[in-house]
């Protein structure tokens, strides 16, 4: 039913998609506005509880203690990957996962995902939890979310990011999953971050990666390969208020990015009950393909031009995964193209 201009929902709507709606608006609060209430929490007890803290000081040094986990791989806790809701976040949109080659787990990967979108559904559905299909597909291979540092550092935050199964995006981190002994783990790395996320509209597939160069090196020291990751669906999730580049909203989200590496980015969703605005992503299928890994030298000491050749097959790789399957996964896809910047 339409009134006013805003679409709005059936009265009578099932049990399972009322709590698959659920779902996804708790997986947004939380992954968007996590730091910020955690922080407010740690700031009431200080401030107002005496009680409670002398609880959370212990807390709070153990946090201090335990910062550099995050860079060791981290700490994943299966009863967090395992927690219910996250099967009906996957099944609201729903979210579908596809390879087209079989990967041994004799090796590490660090597979490269594109887009970013507004919070990564696509990434954080196949690789974060336990309800999809990667470890049937990938059988032996142990999945790594790499992600912002600025999740470890927030009380009680980090230890659901963790439980997870993240670790920090940093290059240290990076190099620990890849090159630690050991084999049969998986890399995620969403290489455009929170700055490909300003781009995110739907329909549009651009990201970022011609000055993305720093994964390429980490691969190259330790010989792993690169796997392209593309998730078809994901920009359509969300729309945002509109921001072009030299806008005054662009330069403060711009600003506040490099300041916070958190992009402020104002999405436009769907509601509880209608389908016209919100904070609730849109109902709307994503397909999450692997593609065939990027076979790179371990080189103990890349030079620039070494660098610049895998990039560029990385590149290629990538551009060819989203022409072989768009028409398999974006309707209307003739006119559809994927923007490198």
């Amino acid at each position: 039913m339409r009134l006013l201009g805003v679409q709005f929902a059936p009265l009578r709507v099932p049990l399972e998609r009322r709590l698959q709606t659920l779902a996804a608006s708790l997986w947004f609060i939380t992954f968007g506005f996590g730091n910020i209430i955690a922080g407010l929490v740690v700031l009431a007890i200080l401030l107002y509880s005496y009680y409670l803290r002398w609880l959370l000081l212990p807390y709070l040094a153990w946090v201090w203690y335990d910062k550099d986990i995050c860079e060791r791989g981290g700490r994943r806790n299966m009863s967090t990957r395992s927690f219910i809701g996250w099967r009906y976040f996957r099944e609201y949109f729903p979210l579908r996962l596809e390879k087209t080659v079989d990967l041994t787990p004799d090796r590490n990967y660090l597979f490269c995902v594109f887009p970013h979108g507004v919070l990564s559904a696509g990434a954080f559905g196949q690789f974060g939890n336990e309800f999809a299909p990667f470890r049937d597909m990938f059988p032996g291979l142990e999945p790594y979310v790499h992600t912002l540092h600025i999740h470890f550092i927030t009380p009680f935050f980090r230890e659901l990011v963790l439980g997870l199964g993240g670790c920090s995006a940093s290059s240290k981190s990076i190099n620990w999953v890849l090159g630690a002994p050991g084999v049969g783990r998986a890399g995620i790395l969403i290489v455009g971050g929170a700055a490909e996320s300003l781009h995110c509209r739907p329909g549009v597939y651009r990201v970022i990666l011609s000055r993305r160069k720093g994964f390429v090196k980490i691969a190259l020291k330790n010989g792993t390969p690169l796997v392209p990751v593309f998730s078809f669906g994901e920009t359509n999730l969300y729309d945002q208020m509109h921001n072009p580049e030299g806008s005054l909203l662009r330069r403060f989200q711009e600003f506040v990015r490099r300041k916070t590496t958190v992009a402020p980015v104002i999405p436009i969703g769907r509601g509880y009950f209608q389908y016209s605005f919100g904070l609730v992503p849109r109902r709307s299928l994503v397909t999450t393909v692997v593609g065939p890994p990027v076979e790179v030298p371990k080189i103990s000491d890349p030079t620039n031009e070494d660098v610049d050749k895998y990039h560029k097959l990385f590149q290629d790789s990538l551009t060819t995964l989203f022409e072989e399957n768009k028409h398999k996964y974006i309707p209307n896809a003739d006119n559809t193209f994927l923007e490198i910047e």
